[in-house]
């Protein structure tokens, strides 16, 4: 299973097993909560973006073990102007080169600086910049899996009076080009630790649940597995449900027994990642026809900080939550963070 492969490579990647007759064996002490999260955040520049890196204290804390990788991508001039090979255009060339590098410094200083206000030691903290070659989403990807990364976070707004630099497109193709981890988009300045994990029936809702587990563990975030049963409209039109209510009330229960075995499998995951039962409730919903209002709802009415999506779901009703159901969710998520499990 994908799942038990993923875990595999955490235990190699972290070397936080011990080796016992050739057999590897986690003892106590060597829990998910021991293990080291990466973490690459991208910034612009924006203050937006540096309140995006705030969300990190509030999940995590100083106190845990957390590495962050602080990204800058340089900006490129047009490529007419690169190509023109006059000695003057050159010149004046490598000084917007330098200024840039200098520009990059100061940027990714003033993101340590967050950081270490919010009791993050120096080692903790990583900073660099690299020139731009595909794209900003691509290029902070393509980093990302270089450094077997476990999250990329970025903010949902970034420089001001130049509209969204991450909204928009860059999100979008961040979702679309970062296959190697997950993307955690921070909507603004958050003060709430709640999560919700959205679930369905599939095998990518448990590879977020998988991703929550593993960067959860060992914070005191209280996390609800929520599932909105799909409503028979989705299906017929609401006439002929009304012609034969007892079908909504057999659906109902159809639906309930369907998502059960999941919800059950989930928090086991979670719990042996070592998130506290405490910590962990599942919610089951009759929902409407739109999956990612339902979602948004309960994020809102129980005042939910984050909210984690598979990237697809449901292998048999096309990319469940890759299409309209994430999009919503992060158009209608504002101060809120969203992270995109693939």
């Amino acid at each position: 299973m994908e799942l038990d492969k993923k875990k595999e490579r955490r235990d190699n990647k972290r070397g936080y097993a011990t080796a016992i007759g050739g057999v590897i064996t986690c003892t106590k002490d060597s829990a998910m909560t021991h293990l080291t999260k990466q973490i690459v955040a991208g910034i612009d520049g924006s203050e937006n973006a540096l309140i995006a890196l705030d969300y990190l204290g509030l999940i995590y804390g100083a106190k845990h073990i957390l590495e962050v990788e602080v990204l800058y991508v340089l900006p490129a001039l047009p490529q007419i102007l690169v190509a023109d090979r006059s000695r003057t255009t050159k010149m004046r060339l490598l000084d917007v080169e330098k200024k840039s590098v200098l520009f990059a410094g100061r940027i990714l200083a003033e993101a340590r600086g967050v950081l270490f206000k919010k009791g993050f030691k120096e080692e903790q903290i990583k900073t660099s910049h690299l020139e731009k070659h595909f794209g900003i989403a691509r290029d902070i990807c393509s980093f990302a899996g270089n450094k077997r990364a476990d999250a990329v976070l970025i903010s949902s707004r970034g420089r001001s009076r130049l509209e969204t630099f991450f909204a928009g497109e860059v999100t979008s193709k961040m979702l679309e080009h970062c296959r190697v981890c997950p993307v955690w988009i921070v909507g603004g300045k958050l003060r709430s630790k709640k999560v919700l994990i959205a679930m369905d029936s599939s095998e990518n809702a448990l590879r977020a649940v998988d991703h929550a587990g593993f960067m959860l563990s060992g914070t005191d975030c209280q996390v609800t597995l929520f599932h909105s049963k799909r409503h028979l409209r989705r299906f017929v039109p609401q006439e002929i449900i009304e012609a034969a209510p007892e079908l909504e009330e057999l659906w109902k229960n159809k639906a309930g027994e369907q998502i059960a075995p999941n919800m059950k499998k989930a928090k086991k995951m979670l719990l042996e990642a070592g998130i506290p039962e405490a910590q962990l409730k599942t919610k089951v919903v009759d929902g409407t026809r739109d999956a990612a209002s339902d979602i948004l709802k309960e994020a809102r009415s129980g005042d939910y900080g984050t909210i984690v999506l598979g990237r697809r779901g449901r292998s048999g009703v096309k990319e469940f939550f890759m299409g309209s159901v994430t999009s919503k969710v992060l158009q209608g998520s504002g101060k809120m963070a969203v992270w995109v499990v693939h």
